[in-house]
């Protein structure tokens, strides 16, 4: 099997190149020169995981599937996972698919291509915490979806316990975790509204961070509110807090011990550990490198997302930094090599290099509060936002993901049924 362009990983970049590409080369041409490979059936934006963890966000209402998005689209879509590339000869080989009971559904395969992009993402940075098995963590949907069961469980028991209490102590204070700390009390305000005052608990979170502020990214204004706004709803935020091991129910950290029945980790990132044996050149998170144009150290192989270390343009120091691995740059990337791949199905080429430009940067604190920072450093300005105008332009960043790959008509469907289920079925997911 072969195609002119095969994509593995279809989150938000990759599927946004592979829907860039087919709308341009057509109906006839576009499911014939492009692949998109993915091991999951249905796509959800990463940046939800954590809605769909505290079940403030229904998995199946949220979720596209990646058929449907390639017929639409016109591209073709194959269930795999990376097993093996061979980077000279071009081809992609790919894992054998298996049921729940180890029964063999496809078999192992090999796709060769012309010119190939990798944009199967990061994982979880466990800094060899000892322990670290007994954190859950929010990379894949099936790991919000195994979260999420645990939350409503822990709830019910916490709602009719004698001591009427849960603790939940998330390790990284990035926008994962401060996103899901928000989202986490949420879930608790609509589920002691179903049970009866009789049955009601306390709900007891803590965000342990090990530098000396949380979202360490952002500027320190936006730092800064976001630790009033959950301190204000009773989160603890610790900060210069490093844990030195996980025990099934507690942390143990250079502050002591904080119990908690739900742990979840969301400190740093670090690619799979599977990324060096494919013969790339990579880093010491297993990152691929790329140069400026997003190749790697194989001609015609790119590499976008978070599974790829892309050179910024050197600061005034001299040393140059790296793409940061967010939403919005792997959006630019799957813009910036539809036009390289469609120029070279062409015979041509692009000659500029991929330019990052960061646009800000919004973080969600609940369903009517974010906080936020607008243009980032095109203009040289920051433009601060925050409350409930900060959590609409959050919120317009997913639709225009959707817009990308739904187009505006079927997005504006899509977000009106999705508001009506939600007026009828509750915001709380409980079953």
């Amino acid at each position: 099997m072969h195609y002119d362009i095969v994509i593995a990983g279809g989150g938000a970049g990759g599927l946004e190149l592979a829907a860039a590409l087919g709308r341009k080369l057509g109906r006839r041409l576009g499911p014939e020169k492009v692949l998109l490979v993915d091991r999951s059936l249905f796509h959800i934006w990463k940046p939800t995981l954590h809605e769909v963890a505290a079940g403030t966000l229904d998995i199946h209402q949220e979720g596209l599937n990646y058929s449907t998005l390639a017929q639409r689209n016109h591209f073709s879509f194959a269930l795999g996972e990376v097993a093996g590339l061979d980077a000279a000869g071009k081809t992609l080989k790919l894992k054998e698919i298996t049921d729940d009971h180890g029964k063999l559904v496809v078999p192992a395969r090999e796709v060769s291509f012309t010119w190939g992009v990798l944009a199967i993402g990061c994982g979880s940075n466990f800094f060899n915490t000892p322990g670290a098995d007994n954190a859950a963590v929010l990379e894949r949907e099936a790991d919000a979806e195994a979260f999420r069961k645990r939350l409503l469980t822990a709830f019910t028991r916490a709602a009719f316990a004698e001591r009427r209490q849960l603790s939940i102590a998330i390790v990284g204070g990035g926008a994962t975790g401060v996103e899901l700390s928000a989202e986490l009390l949420e879930s608790h305000q609509v589920f002691l509204a179903g049970v009866g005052p009789q049955h009601r608990f306390r709900l007891d979170i803590a965000i342990v961070e090990a530098g000396p502020r949380i979202l360490g990214g952002l500027p320190e204004k936006i730092s800064q509110q976001a630790t009033v706004a959950l301190q204000h709803k009773n989160i603890r935020v610790l900060t210069g807090t490093k844990v030195t091991s996980i025990e099934p129910d507690r942390l143990i950290t250079s502050a002591g011990d904080i119990e908690a029945e739900l742990i979840v980790w969301a400190a740093g990132i670090k690619a799979a550990d599977s990324n060096p044996g494919l013969g790339l050149t990579t880093n010491r998170l297993n990152q691929f490198v790329v140069n400026r144009k997003l190749e790697t150290s194989a001609p015609g192989l790119y590499a976008m997302g978070d599974c790829a270390a892309c050179p910024l343009p050197p600061n005034e120091t001299g040393h140059p930094g790296f793409v940061p691995a967010r939403a919005q740059a792997a959006h630019q990337q799957a813009s910036y090599l539809a036009r390289v791949l469609l120029a070279r199905l062409r015979e041509g080429q692009v000659d500029e290099d991929f330019v990052y430009k960061d646009f800000g940067s919004l973080v969600s604190l609940g369903e009517h509060r974010g906080v936020g920072n607008l243009m980032g450093n095109l203009s040289g300005t920051n433009f601060f936002v925050e409350g409930l105008v900060a959590k609409w332009m959050y919120m317009s960043l997913h639709i225009a993901h959707h817009v990308a790959v739904l187009g505006v008509g079927q997005t504006m469907v899509l977000a009106l049924a999705r508001l009506l289920h939600k007026r009828v079925s509750g915001r709380l997911k409980l079953h």
